[in-house]
């Protein structure tokens, strides 16, 4: 993923970091930038209702309203009018019914942060936020715009923007996006960009202006305009054989009208609304909430349908599939070892899995004194562990393949042949870990390899056989490494 561009800021002075910004500055970078919050462009109401005649579907109707009212032919007109006017009624009724369901959820969504101003921590809505805000982060929060750390180091969970279950190590000066979950630590960090201009913002007005025309409408404005084409030439012939035999236009107008009653079906318009609010209903009752009515329409014409893996054809939880020894260790020993390099209190997804395959197999002793513990660091690549010991400390490493064995000091046969065995494994779909242990501190050596992976969902492969049956391809999306993924 690309990092976005901002424009350049200047950097916050010492005394800015300490106090944060005054009113009158809070003030003047509102005016600049506006709310933390991307703007929904909601439209007047009245014109989005009367929107609902414009098309070829309300052209239709309207064209035999217009002649019918010509011709005094009222009952035609009220027949016309009735299906206009129920028709754009219907949709925009079931449009704001769910637009109001979207606004309530939003609502009850609400973020705060914790802000410095002028000297004194406070918490506010994330809406108040404005850029040079300094704020704080931790455990739990979710980020409010995006941020530059300043001190501290964080555990990010970016699922939001990559769908990805690893979550992303950050310390200073490191990029923060908004949206962004933090799984553990604290970090003090002055906001960069707020509202629209937050990668997050950025792209939800991206969908906002999106309008593709659905299927349903696409195939309704085809069918529309060749009964047009086709009344148009046939008009065109009977009024030509009208000046030809001298037949005066008004004596016409009865006979275009009974065409376009006969050859236009007046009442598609509305029974395709009608079908599409009960397919809306049925939907809502399921959970599912229906934005515009013809995406029911367009869901059931799909032939092509992207997921994403982790969390959604996944459960989005880290298990161990496979532990291997190496010569002089056994699968006990390796978990055991494993579960020294880890921390349940960190929340890490492989640190977790590793505990849990730990108490279930590895038989742990019931107190292991911790001497000292570094957690996983995105520079490092791995985590590490002092632990007492038959009596004397031994050091654990846990982490990348490659990072442990230059921390073993292993030469290059015997790393191309601990990378072999990885790659074997993720041919198989699994994340490997090497796991190491040493009573010298400067040359550990390697016990074995902890597999990983992330389960399916339960429902996942009768979701997917359902879809195929239904001539629907499922293409899955994911960051893992191609042998990892398939």
């Amino acid at each position: 993923m690309s990092t976005p561009a901002y424009p350049a800021r200047p950097e916050p002075s010492p005394a800015k970091v300490d106090v944060g910004l005054s009113n009158e500055q809070v003030e003047a970078r509102r005016r600049q930038s506006g709310p933390n919050e991307v703007l929904e462009k909601k439209p007047n109401p009245f014109l989005a209702f009367l929107a609902k005649f414009w098309g070829l579907s309300a052209w239709m109707l309207e064209s035999i309203a217009a002649l019918s009212w010509t011709l005094h032919r009222y009952a035609d007109l009220v027949i016309a009018a009735s299906l206009l006017v129920l028709n754009a009624t219907i949709a925009f009724v079931q449009e704001r019914r769910a637009e109001g369901v979207v606004d309530t959820l939003r609502r009850r969504l609400q973020v705060n942060a914790r802000v410095l101003r002028g000297g004194q921590w406070q918490m506010l809505p994330a809406r108040a936020l404005v850029p040079d805000d300094v704020v704080r982060i931790r455990h739990g929060d979710v980020v409010p715009a995006d941020v530059r750390l300043l001190s501290g180091t964080l555990s990010v969970d970016q699922s939001a923007l990559t769908g990805e279950s690893q979550d992303a190590q950050k310390g200073a000066d490191a990029i923060v996006y908004s949206a962004s979950v933090i799984r553990r630590g604290e970090a003090t960090a002055v906001v960069t960009a707020t509202g629209a201009r937050t990668f997050f913002g950025r792209t939800t007005e991206l969908v906002q202006i999106a309008r593709p025309t659905l299927h349903a409408e696409a195939l309704v404005a085809y069918l529309v305009r060749w009964l047009f084409v086709i009344v148009g030439v046939v008009v065109l012939v009977i009024v030509g054989l009208a000046i030809a035999r001298g037949i005066h236009l008004v004596d016409v107008l009865p006979l275009l009208l009974a065409l376009l009653l006969g050859a236009v079906p007046v009442a598609l318009p509305v029974m395709l609304t009608v079908s599409m609010a009960v397919g809306a209903r049925e939907l809502s009752a399921s959970g599912v909430l229906v934005t515009r009515l013809s995406a029911t329409e367009d869901a059931a014409a799909m032939d092509v349908l992207c997921v994403d893996k982790t969390g959604t054809i996944t459960a989005n939880q880290l298990a161990v599939a496979r532990v291997i020894p190496l010569p002089g260790f056994t699968e006990r020993e390796v978990l055991r070892h494993a579960a020294y390099a880890s921390e349940a209190a960190n929340q890490d997804p492989i640190d977790l899995a590793i505990l849990a395959a730990a108490r279930d197999r590895a038989q742990m002793p019931r107190e292991v004194a911790v001497l000292s513990f570094e957690p996983f660091d995105a520079t490092r690549r791995r985590t590490e562990a002092v632990v007492q010991s038959e009596g004397r400390p031994m050091r654990v490493v846990k982490g990348a393949v490659d990072i442990v064995a230059q921390v073993c000091a292993l030469d290059v046969s015997a790393t191309a042949a601990l990378d072999a065995k990885a790659r074997e494994q993720a041919d198989r779909g699994y994340r490997t870990l090497a796991v190491a242990r040493g009573f010298d501190p400067s040359a550990p050596e390697p016990v074995g390899l902890v597999c990983l992976y992330d389960p399916p969902r339960a429902d996942a492969p009768a979701l997917i056989a359902a879809l195929r049956s239904l001539g629907v391809s499922v293409k899955m999306l994911t960051g893992d490494a191609l042998p990892v993924a398939t």
